[in-house]
């Protein structure tokens, strides 16, 4: 298996298909939460990979496999953290193979190339991004966190 990662818009066919993975997986069971629709337009607007927002695939050949997303905030409590990692998932069947992992890295590297020193992401599975270099930005409850991971400022050395 050889998967890459690339940006949804070159691959704008699966926006809906990428819209499915992220509501099965955030949104099915919550009342009145985001729709698949709602994140169709979501995804729609990540056409300029000069900017935010931005959206990652991973394809193993032509099957989307999993998906990351860079927007400016994903918590309305929070609107000074930005920008934010939202939305990352692996298809069941590839997880424990790295694509993970390789998605969050291909986001920090975009953000990265963007200018921004640090990104922010909730989550209630802190060690596989703690594993990453991610740090604790804020303990919300006993099972969520704000995180964030430092980035290097671009032209810096190290």
């Amino acid at each position: 298996m050889a998967v890459a990662i690339d940006h949804l818009l070159r691959h704008a066919h699966l926006a809906e298909e990428v819209a499915r993975l992220i509501h099965a997986e955030f949104w099915a069971d919550r009342p009145g939460g985001m729709t698949e629709a709602d994140l169709v337009a979501h995804l729609g607007r990540a056409t300029d990979p000069s900017r935010i927002p931005l959206s990652l695939i991973a394809l193993d050949g032509a099957d989307l496999v999993g998906t990351v997303n860079l927007i400016d905030n994903d918590d309305a409590r929070r609107a000074h953290l930005h920008p934010w990692l939202a939305a990352m998932v692996v298809k069941a069947a590839y997880r424990g193979q790295g694509i993970g992992t390789r998605l969050v890295l291909a986001l920090l590297g975009e953000a990265t190339r963007l200018g921004h020193p640090r990104v922010y992401f909730g989550t209630d599975g802190p060690g596989f991004y703690a594993r990453l270099g991610a740090e604790l930005h804020e303990q919300v409850t006993p099972a969520f966190c704000i995180m964030r991971f430092p980035l290097p400022v671009p032209g810096s050395r190290g």
